[in-house]
């Protein structure tokens, strides 16, 4: 006889979630299968003072890297071609 059901493990038995006809002291084989947890994305909610979204533009402004101010006009030659920062000249 097969039958699927349901059962909890409390650290130390099998506790099935539902009744079993079978006999006292049976013999049986378990399956174990643990169903997957479900991921939640969650969502950053901090606004701006004047209650616009705080977007990741605005984000990188704050931060204040730095960096050259021709970066925006030369960004390919400063990350495959090697040219140096003005900084580092």
């Amino acid at each position: 006889m097969e039958k699927t059901i349901s059962a909890t493990f409390d650290g130390e038995v099998f506790r099935p979630d539902e009744p079993v006809d079978l006999p006292s002291d049976s013999k049986v084989s378990l399956l174990i299968s643990v169903p997957e947890k479900k991921l939640r994305l969650k969502f950053a909610k901090k606004k701006l003072p004047l209650g616009e979204p705080y977007g990741a533009l605005k984000y990188l402004a704050s931060l204040k890297l730095g960096g050259p101010s021709d970066w925006s006009a030369n960004v390919d030659e400063y990350l495959y071609h090697g040219k140096p920062f003005p900084d580092d000249d």
